[in-house]
């Protein structure tokens, strides 16, 4: 039932309790509560590295590989997918990175303001999944690979190092994590565009246009996949803007975080695109099929940065995984809950990882659809969610239990059953669209982002759409 507009009453806002501030060697303290003001610190122009390291790597380019080798596509037609994918899935970055300094909680903290403290648990819950386990999984299988090829070691042991080094940067936490992709940039940036400029001399993008049989299909197919990619952050979004301060200029803010995801993750999908049009024999060792064509020496660089781009990767996924986890409301009276939390997700996904050894490539290209496929209703809630209440006092929201409203996740879960249903094309799984229409291809995101949006902006109306004066005041954490 829809709160009146006379409806007071206070709400608690749970603060991050705790020393942390400009602290490296230092485990970050609490959970997914508001940053105090007095341990606010950064720059916009450092989001651009936080979001350009962890896109130099092999997963990226592999968005581009399976443009042309999956999705049929022709060189030109994959490059227009791509820029059009990863262009729309860095400005809703940009976007919502620019909320971080004045609400100053994690992204999936702000998603409670539209789907309630309840309802709130389905995006969250399922960003957890998706990038505390399944993205970690993927990065660290691409960076296992690497490191084997470049030592002749077995994956195996590769896997565990890589894993090591990514739990242990993400337990200490947010400063560190920022540090890391500060320092990780220049080594990564360096050895990426010595493979991509090499990359380029070689290719033959008419190679490519023999194999462009995937039409309108393989070309949504593409930009879902870049999208997908690209969007991915966004549930992240906020967990690395929260720290800076409150009157931090929030275009700067979003410009940084949308330009590092697009043109890192531009460059490297072209790049992949361009590698599949070079003549080589196509291999199980995914990150060997993209460095055959270098010489040894460039691509045991290659070889190496992969591997530390998939930890560059992996540090920010295990770290917003617990971040989402948290958001769920559970609660866990430690000082230290995001630190143990974020240890938890990375052993759960180096299993997942050690399983996913094995036919990597095929199993990646259904990951990427799939993260659209709940990324695409989620951001059509919360986008819509936020243009409705515009101008009005919000903050009372993210910590109220009583703030259960149905309209945003039953506009979510409708969202998506109709467009998985209806719209999905996997090789488990083809909708009646795609199938009757063969030229249709994969445009789940789109239609669950339309429907999920279209449907909040009638329930928001139905279920009052007004908010109740809230009386925000600050207590400690599990106060």
């Amino acid at each position: 039932m829809a709160a009146s507009d006379t409806d007071t009453h206070v709400i608690a806002a749970e603060v991050r309790e705790g020393t942390y501030g400009r602290k490296i060697a230092a485990v970050e303290p609490g959970g997914a509560e508001f940053i105090p003001l007095s341990e606010r610190h950064g720059r916009p122009l450092d989001l651009f590295w936080t979001w350009m390291s962890p896109n130099l790597e092999f997963a990226t380019i592999f968005v581009g590989v399976i443009s042309i080798l999956y999705f049929q596509q022709s060189f030109w037609a994959a490059v227009a997918a791509i820029v059009v994918g990863t262009g729309l899935g860095s400005l809703t970055h940009g976007i919502l990175s620019s909320r971080g300094p004045r609400a100053g909680v994690p992204q999936m903290i702000l998603s409670r303001v539209g789907f309630g403290f309840l309802g709130n648990i389905l995006p969250a819950g399922l960003n957890a999944v998706v990038a505390g386990v399944g993205w970690f999984a993927v990065n660290s299988v691409s960076g296992a690979f690497a490191l084997a090829t470049l030592t002749h070691l077995d994956k195996l042991p590769c896997l565990l190092i890589v894993v090591v080094a990514q739990v242990v940067i993400a337990f200490f936490g947010h400063n560190l994590v920022q540090v890391f992709e500060r320092y990780a940039f220049p080594v990564l940036a360096a050895a990426f565009l010595l493979a991509v400029a090499w990359t380029f001399a070689k290719t033959d993008p008419g190679a490519a246009v023999a194999a462009g049989g995937g039409g309108i299909g393989g070309f949504l197919l593409t930009v879902g996949a870049a999208f997908g990619y690209a969007a991915g952050w966004n549930p992240y979004a906020t967990d690395y803007t929260r720290y800076l301060k409150p009157d931090t200029n929030q275009r700067a803010v979003g410009l940084w975080a949308g330009l590092g995801v697009f043109v890192s993750c531009t460059v490297l999908e072209l790049a992949g695109a361009a590698s599949v049009t070079i003549a080589g024999p196509i291999g199980d060792n995914l990150t060997g099929n993209f460095t055959q064509h270098l010489p040894t020496w460039l691509a045991d660089v290659t070889l190496l940065a992969i591997a530390i781009g998939a930890v560059s990767a992996n540090v920010i996924n295990i770290y917003s995984g617990a971040m989402s986890f948290l958001a769920l409301g559970i609660r866990l009276p430690l000082n230290q809950r995001r630190a143990i939390v974020a240890l938890v997700f990375g052993v759960a996904g180096f299993i997942l990882a050690w399983t996913g050894l094995k036919d990597a490539g095929a199993k990646y290209e259904g990951f990427l659809l799939v993260i659209s496929y709940w990324i695409g209703p989620w951001l059509g809630v919360y986008l819509t969610d936020w243009y409705l209440r515009r101008g009005k006092q919000v903050d009372g929201f993210l910590f109220d239990r009583r703030h259960n409203p149905w309209a945003g996740w039953l506009a979510m879960a409708i969202g998506m059953a109709v467009s998985i249903l209806l719209f999905s094309k996997q090789v488990d799984y083809t909708g009646p669209v795609p199938s009757h229409i063969k030229q249709f291809g994969d445009s789940t995101f789109e239609v669950g982002f339309v429907v999920s949006a279209a449907l909040y902006w009638i329930g928001f109306q139905l279920q009052g759409g007004k908010d109740r004066e809230e009386t925000l005041t600050f207590a400690p954490a599990g106060s």
